[in-house]
Parts: C-alpha cells; structure tokens; sequence
C-alpha cells in the first residue's frame, strides 16, 4: 500500500504510494480491516504525510482522524478526503468499519482534476451529501472497488481504463455533490481566492499584508475585509496562521531544528520564529514537537 521515503533535502520522511503486485500503479481499494492486518497501529497513529491522496467512508462506528492538527469525527455517510502534503494522524480503528481508496493524483486525467478540484489545498476535509445524493456515491465507490478487486477479468490496460474513469466519477460526485461538515457552503468572491492563492505560494518569502496588497492591487483593508467575510479571520489572521500550519507540519513530522524550520520559513533567527510561533499556539516549537509526537501529554 506505501513505502517510507526521505527527502534529504527537506528533511521530511514522506508516504510514498506503492502499488500491490500485479495491480494498475496509481490507484488501490481496501477495506479498513484490510488496513488493521497490513499496517502496524503504532505507524497509523504516528504523524504521516502521504504524497497521495486518502479518500475514506465509513459503514459502521465512528472514527477520530486529525488532519493537519484538527481533529475530524467520520460517521456512516461522511467522506473524509486527505490530499498530498497533509499531515494525517488516524485513530483508534478498533471499532470502524469501511472503504478506503488511495491514489496518486496523475491516475486522473486532466479534465477530472481540473472539474473536481482534486489541486485545491484549502478544499474541506470532511464532506457529506445530501440526502438525495447519498446514493450516487454509493454506488460510485462501490463500482470503483469491485473493479478494482475484479483484476483478471479484463486485460490489465482496460481494467486500468474502467478504474481511472470510475474514480473520475467518485471524485467528481464528491466535490458536486456534497457540502462541507461543520462550515457553510459558500462561495468565495474573487478577491479572497487571488489573496489565499497568494499566501499559498508566497507565505515563505513574507508576512506583510501590505505585500499581497501590492502585489495584487488591493488595499490592505480591501482584503482584510474580503478574508473576514469568507474565512472568518483579518487577512493578517489568515496569513499568520498558513504559516503556522506550515510550522507544525515540519515539526510533527521531520527531525530539522527550529533554526533550519526558521530559515525555511523565511524568519531571520531562531529565536524569532520561536518567539512567533509561541504568540499563536501558547507552546514553543520543541514542546508542540514533543506532544504530537506522543512524548508528553497533550
């Protein structure tokens, strides 16, 4: 199901897709039993950053799972959706029931990456369908797995074909067809998606809400207040706590030292992204390590 790799330039040991024997590379269908045989607890509960991507729905008990530090219940009827670079941490198993789908993002072509918005880092986790549309995913996860278990049935490259488009349909059903768990389903206006964007891409290199805003041609209090309205914090808000998830991933789950996590984040000292990163999570760096690791209590 997935290999350990280490990157030693960014110092982050990463969870690499691996293919079953004799299966299509890129994509793979098991239950959560099967995940309890195959993988050691102790490696599901550790921090992880898959490269690919989770899909998961569950058809008995409940489950905790914690998506970059925020904790998420999944219930029969919710999908829980773990793009690559998230920092993931699952719960206890024990009790829970239901369908897990991997796959690297290049199994999709580009049309279902694009309609499904399979790219969007800022997309909801947890997401669930109405009603009326419970169905659909039903049986769009329940086609892409007996395909998947069908191998043999076809030759391998269009048993390969039917699970690419069969996922295609999984994905596109849930973004079109599901709401997010514990937000409002809104649309955001165009000039916070040009500022998340932004962050996105440039929260590295600064901090300075007059930056985006000059970068972007808005004032500053045209996107704090575009932000308030979509996000629920001032753009200063969203921008310090991009940073602060970048902070806690590198933490959780690399080895690098608070000055090395410093200079990729584009602080001038240790002690200053110490000291920041203190003002906005009430824990120094070394003891937030500490605690999602498991090493001290929480």
């Amino acid at each position: 199901m997935v290999k350990n790799r280490h990157d030693a330039d960014r110092g982050i040991p990463e969870v690499s897709f691996a293919a079953p024997a004799g299966t299509p590379a890129g994509v793979e269908a098991l239950s959560l039993a099967d995940l309890r045989r195959r993988v050691p607890v102790e490696r599901l509960t550790a921090p992880q950053r898959p490269d690919f991507h989770h899909l998961l729905t569950l058809t008995r008990g409940t489950l905790r799972h914690a998506v970059d530090f925020t904790a998420h219940t999944v219930d029969p009827g919710s999908w829980l959706w773990v793009r690559p670079g998230q920092v993931q941490q699952w719960g206890d198993l024990t009790h829970a029931e239901g369908t897990l789908i991997l796959f690297r993002q290049d199994f999709l072509d580009p049309a279902t990456i694009t309609g499904a918005h399979v790219e969007d880092p800022h997309a909801p986790v947890l997401r669930r369908p109405l009603p009326e549309d419970a169905e659909a995913l039903r049986l769009a996860v329940g086609h892409l797995v007996a395909e998947f278990h069908a191998l043999g049935h076809l030759p391998l490259e269009i048993h390969t074909a039917a699970l690419r488009h069969l996922l295609a349909v999984l994905v596109l059903r849930l973004d079109h067809l599901t709401v997010p768990v514990g937000s409002p389903a809104r649309q955001p206006d165009a000039t916070y998606l040009r500022f998340r964007d932004a962050v996105e891409k440039d929260h590295t290199r600064t901090r300075r809400v007059e930056d985006y805003a000059q970068a972007l041609a808005y004032s500053a209090r045209t996107l704090s207040r575009a932000t308030l309205a979509a996000a629920g914090v001032g753009a200063k808000e969203f921008i310090d706590r991009r940073v602060v998830l970048e902070a806690k991933r590198l933490l959780a789950h690399s080895d690098q030292s608070a000055a090395r996590i410093a200079d990729r984040l584009g602080f001038s000292s240790a002690t200053h992204f110490s000291k920041y990163f203190h003002q906005r999570t009430g824990r120094t760096p070394i003891a937030f390590r500490d605690t999602v690791r498991g090493l001290t209590p929480g």
